[in-house]
């Protein structure tokens, strides 16, 4: 379609306009060829004719459709140029409060000058691993591509930001480098990316200042390489500076200030740390002053120093470093404050030396102050003879000065980004890095200088890389859609390059007149003029002769050639280098050392210029500025084309710095600069928009007719379509995924579906008018016909009324009054005869019927008299053997309980008759061993002590002996020296062979006493040994017991058979004598008894007194045992005497231990005296060695006492034979033993068989008496007597064992033989309990089964305990079996919920009921431990997950069901109840399980929020739910991101049920509390909401009024689900509400007061951010929608000013609700549960 075609009434258009640019009109009249004028309607109402050339006609520019305005992308615009730009850059930041937008692949930032809520980490996360596109524009959009491009493809990045001063660049690119530092954390030490953002404040500080547009600007380029490994994460990072402003150290012009550290520091003047260094306020220095404002309006200086030197510290930069900096900068203040003075003469100056300035200068920097005054005010000529010193004039000087603090200041710089780089390298080998370029855009100002020129020279070379890389891109994706790549004509600035760079060119130029000592800019200002005369892009201005004009891309720039001799030159007189060079600030020093080196080796880049460099004549001529700048630019640009790079323009809206304040000819001035418009018009020149075909299908597809719609093929549907719509085929290609559109076709294409929805909303409205009209016109039509009705009528009456018509009337009136009465009386004869006979038949059949129940009741009332009176006999009957058999079993009852007391009085008195007599014997025999032991030692005591004492006089007579002979021995010394030293070493050899002798014997001692030691703990362990496996043999006892009572179940099974022929039973009714009979034999078998236990119980009596005589007879008195033995022989019988028989027993035995402790105090005391003599025997023999000493006469009597003291050693082998005859009692009682538990094993099977034979004998005379009739309580209680006769002959039975065993010969023996057999009995005497128990419950089975014969409801008996039994070896196979291996599918876990946590539980109970605590520990550890295992092992399985937190919940549960605490036990049953835990509390163990079910849970939900995740944002905001209502906009949306992977098939809210629901199916399938499947369930549906929203947030084409529909319906499927598997109660809806509110916010009406309040009063869930944000991002799907008015916007700021709440724009997706883990007990009776063999659990056996 022809663009002229376009032109028609109602389209807009844009035309230029002085203040704004550009402004729009509406076309009022439709535009032809041959026109001169189109006629339009400007805004404020008044009419326009914009001429045009009829022959070649400049059409203004078209508007787009204000559906198409505010897109993300700008090249999604139909009509791409610059009002489209700049209007939909207006409505997205003014309106929207937008300020990021895609421009291809630049992202256009414009500054809002004011702090927004959209760079927190949650936006971060909500970024990261995004497609770029899919999400609305923003800078960590941009730099996530970066980092998955890098990490894909393996490539290193570049991120190039860029702009004017104030545009936001250094906050980009800050905020780059966090997003870095955020997605791809370390995780080492050293904490790399915490250094890489710590770098940020330190470079602001020294290379940032305040300039007229920004208070922040950066003055100097910055390119920083962030290291990656090849996990992607930071391992170190790189800067690169570019042309420092060096002289705004030195000069600044007004409202401007030097670099903030200088402020810094003179703010912080007063502390400590600073006091050497003499600081003045920051309006005292010269340096500092000259912008006149020293201070920033919201930045504190002071806050600005504290953060300065907190990273200093973070990068690890010493203290001593930061000092020396801080005295360089101070320095370079007080040199600026140096005066310099006019000498005699203008030619002449002079620094007085004492200036303080300079004093303090010399003092910090450590220079001379005459040589630097002399070289400040001098300047060295060198001439071919001779070197002249000549004196400068002051303004030379003062320019000597400044240059050298620009100089000092600028190696302070590169030697600060020198230290922050070392700082920030990390060891290890670099992968991938992303660079990150925040340099200067295009700059121009009134007064355009040198750096003004490098700044655009480096932008002309950053463009021309711009624009090779956009074509690249075009290709590659014109090739990848197979469409034909035609060459673009595109603004190509390599000409402008070309005049800068090459031969003969600008810098060329410049380098060779700054070659020249006398050249100045005038004369190179000339040359250019001279030789650049001829080239188009380089002007001479008509009206100065200082400046010249470049054509750049951007703009003309007319440049001032002052000063860029000086400024290229950068000279500092070599005078003034010595003697900074000489300084005895090592610091400072090395500035200089270093540039000394740099010189040689700068030439080691390789720079490939336009043409080769002069280079310099002798050593004294530098580098010029711009060749360093020239290769350092180079090096820049090889290493962007080595990179991809991703491009980030920075816009100022405005030069007042106002928040989102939008100045229309300031940004397009940015746009030109930056290239945007270039990539704008690149972009119209080819294919803008594209579609895929999916898009273009659903959005026109109400353009397409009913075949074309009905074809399956959409590709075919879209080609057809487009080919009968356009009909010229250039203006849309077809791609292999796309469809592409010239600019302007998107437009046409939405004006003809715009026309075709007019069409069809003019039919619509024609149709419903015409109903509407014809409804009416059929009302009016019914109601006139009404009216004509009665009008009509009422006309008849009055013409047709007469007298004759009136008489005729009256007569027919009564003719038929007299008819129709006689035709009723006829009907009513009729009726009452019908009626009468109808009545006669029914009363008499109701007198019949009332007759038969009359005769019913009587036979019933006879039936109820016969029947009562046979039931009261038979309730009688019943009564009366009911209290029989009360009284029967209360007197079994007594009888039992007493002889329980007397087996239990006897038990105790036989454990207390063998402990007492072992322990008697063995104490017996210690006293005689120790007894003899001490006549020994007291018998040696004396001997010694006589020997020690009688050692003593003979030492004391010698003494005396000596010292009266002492005159004569002086002169026999000699000899006697000599004597006295063989002597002395005789005794020495004698006495240490003694010595060695006591010390052999005292060991051998020792041995011999821990071997005695040692058989005794051999002789405990033996016991202990007996114990356990006595203990053993009891607990077989107790198996063989549960086989009984199985046994006995069995029978009472037998017994329920018989129970039917009970009727039969009722006609023997001649054995009540029979029976009476047997009660009298019963009683003379009790009497018998009676007089049994009498006759044991005075045997017992009698056996008791000698017990307790033998144990004290050697002891205590005869009358204090005739007190301890009862003397009453009448009554022994009785129980309350045999307890008094036992106490006396208690008391002999303690005046027996009181005895032995007594006995063993003294022999302690003993002991311990004797260990006091040997001590003293000791120190004897240390005096006894000095006597030695001093004569050796001593010695030979104390050898006789110490072989004295070894003959009476002799004594040892008696101890000897006392540890044999020990050994030969062990072995004694050792055989004793296992005689005794041979004795043992016999007799319980002895018992058993008697047992067996009884329970026979019961069984066989309980079928006998079933079968007679009313005698049933009668042969109970013979079974009762029967049952009581056993119990005697078991308790004849031991009494005659304990008979035989006091036979035997020995006490010890008969001892150790009672305490087995008593250990025998006590569990013979459960087993009897039991037994009687069982008896019991018989009795109340049978009791019960009468009454429940009446109600035909027969009792099930209970089989098992609920108990699994397991083997200690068995557990790792348990646990392999039940825990490791299991499968959660398979059968038999599917077909009983938690069989796993039962069993595991029924195991548990096995061995609390064995009260075997290291077992019961063991297993509990060892399923804490699998369990764990498991769940580690298979972190990402949902099913194994949910299976182990059901059982996990299940096995908690039946922890505290059976635990026996009350406030578990309110709903168990009674035979829940029974089956409680017994002996140990698990409660410590319930914790532990408490807190892994919390762990599963978390790691349960974390693999369904994973797996439910990616399908939320296609299924809940994508996907169009309902049919028809396409919320889908117009953007020609075209993906960006170069690591897209198409996804085979789209996620819908059929999805997302789906998976919800295969998460439900999993979890009630295994069992899983509803509770517990609530709060997942609750937890997921957060998710939901929370993910929605965070992405509603960030993507503006979802805010539209249709999208809230597909939201709300979308929202009610998931409603319908939650009732469908009823779980409203989880409130899960609840977590929906803030997705609702925001639904229910994009649907509303926007746009007067009450809607206002409205959204205030109902969006109680959303906080004001969020609600803000969403209006502003109200975006219309079809023009019939209305935009959000920014006054609105407002005004529901204003009434929401008020709420508090979070500030957040996002929802935190990641939090977890609490978990409970509700008790809820367990119906499964654990008896009843069958373990399947699939399992492999047939070791376990069900108790």
């Amino acid at each position: 379609m022809a663009l002229l075609e376009l032109y028609t009434e109602y389209n807009r258009v844009w035309i230029p306009d002085a203040e704004n640019v550009w402004k729009s009109a509406e076309i009022i009249k439709d535009f032809h060829f041959g026109n001169n004028a189109l006629e339009l309607l400007l805004e404020d109402g008044s009419e326009y004719s914009h001429p045009v050339d009829p022959s070649k006609p400049q059409l203004p520019p078209l508007r787009n459709p204000d559906i198409l305005v505010g897109e993300n992308d700008l090249t999604a615009l139909s009509y791409l140029h610059e009002p489209a730009v700049l209007h939909n850059l207006k409505v997205r930041f003014v309106e929207s409060r937008i300020i990021y937008t895609y421009c291809g692949i630049i992202l256009v930032a414009v500054n809002p000058y004011k702090q927004l809520h959209i760079y927190g980490d949650a936006i971060i996360h909500a970024y990261s691993g995004q497609n770029m596109g899919d999400m609305d524009p923003h800078i960590f959009a941009v730099a996530e591509e970066a980092y998955k491009q890098m990490a894909r493809n393996h490539k290193n990045q570049s991120i190039i930001v860029s702009g004017e001063s104030g545009a936001g660049k250094t906050v980009s690119a800050r905020y780059t480098m966090r997003y870095f530092a955020v997605v791809s954390k370390s995780g080492s030490k050293t904490r790399v990316e915490d250094k890489v953002l710590a770098s940020n404040p330190i470079t602001e500080a020294i290379g940032n200042a305040k300039t007229i547009r920004n208070d922040n600007s950066s003055r100097f380029g910055k390119y920083t390489e962030i290291s990656f490994d090849k996990r992607h994460r930071i391992i170190g990072a790189n800067m690169r500076t570019y042309l420092l402003e060096k002289s705004r150290v030195i000069s600044q012009t007004d409202n401007e200030r030097n670099y903030h550290i200088f402020y810094q520091m003179c703010s912080c003047a007063h502390l400590p740390e600073f006091k050497n260094l003499r600081l003045l306020s920051a309006d005292k220095f010269r340096y500092t002053c000259m912008g006149g404002d020293i201070t920033i309006e919201g930045v504190d200086d002071k806050k600005d120093m504290e953060e300065t030197r907190r990273t200093f510290s973070l990068l690890g930069l010493k203290e001593d470093f930061l000092s020396d900096v801080f005295k360089v900068l101070a320095a370079i203040l007080h040199l600026g404050n140096v005066e310099i003075v006019n000498n005699s003469g203008r030619d002449k100056s002079s620094v007085p030396l004492r200036d303080p300035h300079l004093v303090i200068f010399c003092e910090l920097l450590g220079v001379s102050a005459k040589e630097l005054v002399r070289w400040l005010c001098h300047r060295r000529i060198v001439l071919v003879a001779e070197t002249v010193v000549k004196p400068v004039p002051k303004e030379r000087a003062v320019n000597s000065r400044d240059a050298l603090a620009k100089q000092i200041y600028a190696h302070l710089f590169d030697c600060v980004i020198k230290s922050i780089n070392t700082a920030l390298q990390v060891p290890g080998k670099q992968h991938a890095f992303i660079g990150v370029l925040d340099i200067y855009g295009f700059e121009t100002f009134d007064v355009n200088s040198f750096e003004q020129f490098c700044i655009n020279y480096a932008n002309e070379k950053l463009q021309q890389q711009f624009n090779l890389h956009v074509f690249k891109l075009e290709q590659e994706e014109y090739m990848k859609e197979d469409i034909p790549w035609t060459l673009i004509d595109f603004y190509d600035n390599q000409p402008v390059i070309d005049l800068i760079e090459a031969k003969l060119g600008i810098l060329d130029l410049l380098d060779e007149e700054c070659l020249f000592p006398q050249g100045t800019d005038q004369s190179w200002l000339q040359k250019l003029f001279n030789y650049l005369a001829s080239n188009p892009l380089f002007e001479k201005p008509r009206l100065s002769n200082e400046a010249f004009v470049i054509q750049h891309f951007a703009d003309k720039v007319e440049y001032q050639c002052r000063g860029f001799l000086e400024k290229n030159r950068d000279t500092l007189y070599e005078e003034l280098v010595d003697v900074i060079r000489v300084s005895e600030f090592p610091f400072l020093a090395n500035f200089f050392q270093e540039e000394e080196l740099s010189t040689v080796n700068r030439r080691g880049v390789k720079v490939r210029p336009a043409r080769p460099r002069v280079k310099p004549a002798n050593k004294q001529l530098r580098t010029s500025v711009g060749d360093k700048f020239c290769s350092s630019l180079s090096l820049l640009m090889e290493t962007l084309n080595a990179t991809i790079p991703h491009y980030v323009r920075c816009v100022k809206p405005n030069d007042e710095k106002l928040p989102f304040e939008y100045d229309s000819r300031r940004v397009v001035q940015q746009l030109r600069a930056c290239g945007v418009l270039e990539t704008i018009r690149i972009s119209a020149q080819s294919y803008p928009s594209r579609w895929t075909y999916n898009e273009f299908y659903s959005r026109y597809c109400i353009l397409m007719s009913h075949q074309e719609a009905d074809l399956g093929d959409k590709k075919q549907t879209c080609r057809n379509v487009l080919q009968r719509l356009i009909q010229d085929p250039n203006q849309y290609k077809f791609g292999r995924t796309k469809i592409f559109f010239r600019a302007g076709q998107v437009a046409y294409l939405e004006k003809l579906r715009l026309d075709r929805l007019r069409g069809a909303c003019v039919t619509i409205q024609k149709h419903f008018r015409g109903w509407r009209v014809r409804r009416k016109y059929q009302r009016m039509r019914e109601a006139a016909i009404i009216l004509q009705q009665y009008i009509r009528g009422t006309r008849t009456i009055r013409k047709t009324v007469s007298a004759a018509m009136l008489k005729q009337g009256w007569a027919a009136m009564v003719i038929q009054r007299h008819w129709r009465g006689y035709r009723m009386r006829q009907i009513y004869h009729l009726v009452r005869l019908a009626t009468i006979t109808i009545q006669a038949f029914t009363r008499g059949w109701m007198a019949r019927e009332r007759y038969k129940m009359m005769m019913k009741e009587h036979k019933a009332v006879v039936i109820q008299k016969y029947t009562r009176a046979w039931l009261a006999r038979r309730r009688f009957r019943t009564t009366r053997r009911l209290v029989m058999n009360v009284q029967l079993s209360f007197r079994v009852q007594k009888l039992r309980k007493k002889i329980d007391e007397q087996n239990k009085e006897n038990r105790g008195l036989m454990e207390r008759l063998t402990s007492l007599a072992a322990s008697h014997s063995q104490t017996v025999d210690r006293l005689h061993g120790v007894e003899a032991q001490l006549e020994k030692s007291t018998n040696q005591k004396a001997s010694v002590e006589a020997r020690v004492k009688k050692g003593k006089e003979d030492a004391e007579l010698t003494i005396s002996q000596l010292q009266s002979e002492k005159d004569a021995l002086k002169l026999e010394q000699q000899n006697l020296e000599k004597k006295f030293e063989t002597t002395t070493r005789e005794a020495k050899e004698s006495f240490d062979r003694i010595k060695m002798t006591l010390v052999e014997e005292k060991e051998y001692e020792e041995r011999l006493r821990k071997i005695a030691e040692n058989n005794t703990d051999i002789q405990r362990q033996d016991h202990e040994k007996e114990v356990e496996s006595l203990k053993d043999e009891i607990k077989r006892l107790k198996e063989s017991r549960v086989s009984l009572q199985r046994k006995i179940e069995e029978e009472g099974q037998v017994n329920a058979d018989l129970q039917d022929q009970v009727v039969q039973l009722t006609k023997h009714v001649k054995a009540i004598p029979e029976l009476r009979r047997d009660l009298s034999s019963l009683q003379n078998q009790k009497n018998n008894m009676e007089r049994n236990m009498k006759e044991q119980s005075e045997r017992a009596r009698a056996k008791m007194k000698d017990i307790t005589r033998q144990l004290l007879g050697g002891v205590v008195e005869e009358e204090v045992l005739l007190g301890l033995t009862p003397d009453d022989n009448e009554k022994i019988y009785e129980v309350e005497d045999v307890l008094v028989a036992f106490d006396g027993l208690q008391k002999a035995s303690r005046i027996l231990e009181n005895h032995q402790r007594e006995q063993k105090e003294s022999f302690e005391t003993q002991i311990g005296g004797l260990k006091l003599k040997v001590d003293h025997l000791e120190n004897e023999n240390s005096k006894l060695q000095n006597l030695f000493q001093e004569k050796s006469n001593v010695n030979e009597n104390i050898r006789h006492e110490v072989s004295r003291l070894s003959s009476e050693n002799s004594s040892i082998p008696e101890l000897k034979q006392q540890v044999s005859e020990l050994q030969k009692q062990k072995q004694e009682l050792e055989a004793h033993a296992e005689e005794q538990s041979r004795e043992l094993a016999e007799k319980t099977e002895e018992i058993t068989n008697v047992l067996e034979k009884r329970i026979q004998t019961e069984s066989s005379q309980r079928r006998h008496f079933e079968e007679k009739a009313e005698e049933l309580e009668e042969l109970k209680s013979a079974l009762q007597g029967q049952v009581e006769d056993l119990e005697e002959e078991k308790d004849h039975l031991k009494r005659k064992l304990q008979m035989e065993s006091e036979a035997k010969g020995k006490l010890r023996q008969e001892t150790s033989r009672l305490t087995a057999e008593n250990m025998d009995f006590e569990e013979q005497l459960d087993q009897r309990d039991r037994l009687i128990k069982k008896l019991q419950n018989q009795l109340k089975s049978l009791e019960t089964s009468q009454k429940a014969k009446q109600t035909s409801a027969p009792a099930v008996p209970k089989d098992f305990l609920g108990m699994l039994e397991y083997k200690r070896e068995d557990e790792p196979r348990l646990i392999q079996n039940i825990i490791l291996d299991l499968k959660p599918r398979g059968v038999g876990v599917s077909m009983i919920l938690g069989l796993p946590a039962y069993v595991l539980f029924m195991c548990v109970r096995h061995a609390d009921y064995l009260n075997d605590e290291v077992k019961l520990k063991s297993l509990m550890n060892a399923i804490i431990g699998a369990v764990k295992k498991v769940v580690m092992s298979h972190p990402k399985d949902f099913e194994l997950l949910s299976f182990w937190l059901s059982n996990t919940y299940h096995l908690l549960n039946c922890l505290k069901q059976y635990s026996g605490e009350e406030e578990f036990m309110k709903q168990n049953t009674p035979r829940q109840s029974k089956n409680c835990l017994k002996n140990f509390d698990l409660s410590e163990h319930r914790q532990i399980f408490s807190d892994l079910a919390i762990n599963i849970y978390h790691q349960f939900i974390s693999v369904m929020e994973k797996s439910l995740a990616p399908s939320i944002v296609p299924g809940m905001l994508e996907h169009e739910s309902l049919q028809g209502i396409s919320s889908m906009k117009p953007t020609g949306f075209r993906k960006r991101s170069n690591s897209i992977f198409e996804d085979s098939e789209a996620s819908t809210i059929s999805s997302i049920i789906q998976q919800l629901s295969a998460f439900h199916s999993t979890m009630a399938q295994h069992g899983m509390e509803q509770g517990l499947i609530k709060q997942a369930i609750k937890q997921l549906f957060f998710l939901v909401g929370a993910t929605t929203l965070n992405n509603i947030m960030l993507r503006k084409d979802m805010c539209s009024c249709r999208k809230g529909m597909q939201i709300r319906c979308n929202i009610s499927f998931l409603e319908e689900w939650l009732k469908e598997k009823e779980l409203q109660s989880s409130y899960a809806m609840d977590t929906l509400k803030p997705l609702s509110q925001v639904a229910w916010l994009l649907q509303v009406n926007k746009s007067t007061d009450d809607d206002a309040k409205e959204i205030t009063e109902k969006c109680t869930e959303l906080n004001p951010v969020q609600i803000v944000k969403i209006l502003n991002s109200y975006t219309p799907i079809d023009d019939f929608e209305k935009r959000v008015t920014s006054s609105f916007v407002r005004k529901v700021q204003s009434l929401l000013q008020d709420r508090e709440g979070s500030t957040q724009l996002m929802l935190d997706s990641d939090y977890r609700f609490q978990v409970t883990f509700p008790f809820c007990p367990s119906s499964q009776a654990l008896e009843l549960l069958q373990v399947p063999n699939s399992l492999h659990l047939g070791f376990l056996t069900r108790i």
